[in-house]
């Protein structure tokens, strides 16, 4: 059956998608001050740095639980040592009140103990006391550099047990998104979705995060949507600033579409955070 049949409310969708954003940091110095620029209560992801190891991540997300903010830290495998690292990350989230944890492989070339994937960590995290009530899992829609769309579906169905959501990988094409999603409903994979899209910031270093993680045939389409002319007006004209609009208003129509199941929107700050919010307030009514 074709997923393609849109849902009527677009501006609804986008506005459902806006005020229920989940924002991602990374636990530098800068985490502190960037907070502050969130809604109350909002709800903050924070990355595993490879600078500064797993326990940052845990530190910070004790911090933001106590100012109030609903956290979901990466537990990423490859940076968690062995069982009995697991459990003291573990214990220490459950006592902070932590009930949504976020697991990926993790990019260390080597792992720092026995977990080599995110399966590896899911299963003996299975085996322990603690439990979360949501726990998510990487999703690809333009593949991964070094991991076949072979090896990646083959993953996804591994962990799907342990896990109740998906979080993409930033992209900035909402028909790729779209299009994976369909790819992964007729895989028999139902877990609501998680759109991860860039938040605001310069051009010249978001194409540099880009390269960086992978997102090849992102940032071609960043250039050729408007063609060459109208990606260096669009530069111009927005000071050289990106805004991730035209990827809101491709999911919009598809949010309550049960067969995308598009759970909301987890917006890559990477730590630009007052930029970010003051986007999101001005696409929201007043």
């Amino acid at each position: 059956m074709s997923l393609q049949s849109r849902v009527s409310g677009s501006q609804e969708g986008v506005e459902t998608l806006l005020r229920n954003a989940r924002f991602e940091l990374m636990p530098f110095d800068s985490f502190d001050e960037e907070i502050e620029h969130l809604p109350a209560g909002a709800t903050i992801a924070i990355t595993t740095s490879p600078q500064l190891g797993i326990d940052r991540t845990v530190e910070k997300t004790e911090l933001a639980v106590e100012e109030g903010f609903e956290v979901v830290p990466h537990v990423a495998a490859r940076y968690v040592e062995d069982r009995e690292h697991l459990a003291e990350i573990a214990e220490r989230l459950t006592e902070a009140g932590v009930t949504d944890i976020f697991v990926p492989g993790g990019d260390r070339e080597e792992p720092a103990g026995e977990f080599e994937s995110a399966y590896d960590l899911l299963s003996t995290l299975e085996q322990m006391d603690y439990e979360f009530e949501e726990v998510g899992i990487t999703g690809y829609p333009e593949g991964h550099e070094f991991l076949s769309d072979e090896t990646l579906a083959e993953a996804m169905e591994k962990k799907e047990p342990y896990a109740t959501y998906i979080v993409t990988q930033l992209c900035y094409d909402p028909e790729t998104v779209l299009e994976w999603i369909e790819e992964v409903r007729d895989r028999g994979i139902d877990l609501p979705v998680e759109i991860g899209i860039p938040g605001v910031m310069k051009y010249q270093r978001l194409m540099k995060i880009s390269q960086k993680v992978g997102v090849g045939d992102s940032v071609k389409f960043l250039k050729k949507t408007t063609g060459i002319l109208g990606f260096v007006k669009q530069l111009v004209g927005s000071r050289g600033t990106y805004e991730p609009d035209d990827l809101v208003d491709g999911f919009g129509p598809h949010v309550g579409d049960e067969a995308y199941g598009i759970r909301g929107i987890h917006i890559y700050t990477f730590n630009q955070t007052p930029d970010t919010e003051d986007w999101r307030r001005g696409r929201l009514p007043s």
